[in-house]
């Protein structure tokens, strides 16, 4: 899928958290996620291959992205931990580190688009 087709469910899914476009997180997160959806393994080297390629995207540094999103994260975790945790089908007892969030958006969308055995 391409990032226009799926920028649109990623931004619902964030705004579900709580977690709005004036957090420059919000669309970091939203980029990192269509990344991940497109390479999964991207979560297992996030600062070496994820982050530089979001912050390639919007012309920061990677530290500025991962900070934004650990932003994000955080304030996901303080206002709606039970819909976080809902999404994410596991139990959650602290805040999920960036990768492990970006992890659990991408599970909950590709569970979306999967098709339904009846």
């Amino acid at each position: 899928m391409t990032w226009e087709n799926l920028s649109a469910e990623i931004y619902d899914l964030l705004y579900q958290l709580g977690l709005t476009a004036n957090y420059t997180g919000f669309f970091h997160i939203a980029y990192a996620v269509y990344l991940v959806l497109g390479s999964p393994q991207r979560l297992c080297l996030v600062t070496k291959w994820l982050y530089p390629d979001v912050a390639a995207h919007y012309r920061t540094s990677p530290a500025a992205v991962e900070r934004n999103i650990r932003t994000s994260v955080a304030r996901i975790w303080t206002d709606a931990p039970a819909r976080l945790i809902q999404i994410s089908c596991v139990p959650l007892t602290s805040r999920p580190t960036n990768a492990r969030f970006l992890g659990i958006l991408a599970a909950h969308l590709s569970r979306s688009h999967s098709p339904r055995v009846s």
